[in-house]
């Protein structure tokens, strides 16, 4: 594996794990299902899903059917928690984590942690995309002129200016991104303006901000044309009913890279303490 590669580790990262493990704990070497629960933190019966969906080792058992855990699937643990702390979807990441998780609790270390090593480089690559496109929205806002050239679209030919489909145009209004002006057969137009803002919505969906998120930047912009891009589109407001990862698309990526790094170095440290055991 070419460790060039992890180019967002930085040589003094330091792993900070937080863990119920008390001194006696850390020394035992086997532990019960409620024992595993009370360490990770979770409810027993997800100690046993997780052994279900294979993401960690299928533990051995006493005779009388019991589960015997040991620090291997501590690891485990600390690994998956880590793995989807943060819901993170777009473009494969979430079942990249998934197949680090399972890897791991296969005792493929190896290849664990080469996939890691591909995890970051994607967090990596999206995060510039997210950063691109609040670049892209500045200069579009910069480059806004008062006088503009009169222009009148009809749905087609603006879907087709931007290169999307007419139901995407029709979603992104049903959403209130954008409310369109009509001419007196009822036919929707769209303006200078109108473009614009279509430009706007359209490079930050592809870096996969939410609409709920660029509605809010929108209507920031609206009250007050030098409001911080950033800062509104990665900030849910308080009331907000639902809010996703996608609504903090930039402190939700930084966070899956600060978990995938801590993996990486777990992985390596459970390489060399379990490769023979497992």
């Amino acid at each position: 594996m070419n460790l060039n590669k992890v180019s967002i580790i930085p040589p003094d990262f330091v792993i900070v794990v937080s863990y119920n493990i008390s001194g006696g704990d850390i020394m035992k070497e086997s532990y019960s299902t409620s024992e595993v629960a009370k360490i990770i933190g979770i409810h027993p019966n997800t100690v046993r899903l997780y052994e279900d969906l294979n993401l960690i080792t299928s533990p051995k058992r006493k005779a009388n059917g019991y589960r015997i855990f040991t620090k291997l699937h501590i690891d485990q643990f600390k690994i998956a928690r880590l793995a989807f702390e943060v819901e993170v979807l777009q473009n494969g990441l979430r079942k990249r984590a998934v197949e680090i998780v399972k890897t791991c609790a296969a005792c493929e270390f190896d290849k664990a942690i080469e996939l890691t090593s591909q995890y970051l480089d994607k967090v990596q690559s999206e995060r510039q995309n997210a950063e691109e496109a609040i670049d892209i929205v500045e200069n579009i806002l910069s480059g806004h002129k008062e006088e503009y050239e009169e222009i009148s679209l009809t749905r087609k030919e603006a879907a087709s200016y931007l290169n999307v489909t007419i139901d995407t145009l029709r979603n992104w209004e049903l959403n209130g991104l954008l409310i369109t002006k009509r001419k007196e057969n009822g036919y929707r137009i769209y303006t200078y303006n109108d473009i614009e803002r279509l430009k706007i919505i359209y490079s930050l969906r592809c870096a996969n901000y939410s609409l709920s998120a660029i509605l809010r930047m929108l209507n920031a912009l609206s009250n007050e044309s030098e409001t911080n891009i950033k800062d509104v589109i990665d900030t849910p407001k308080e009331d907000d009913d639902i809010i996703t990862a996608y609504d903090r698309l930039l402190t939700s990526l930084f966070h899956a890279g600060d978990n995938a790094r801590k993996i990486y170095y777990l992985l390596i440290k459970m390489k060399e303490e379990y490769t023979l055991l497992c």
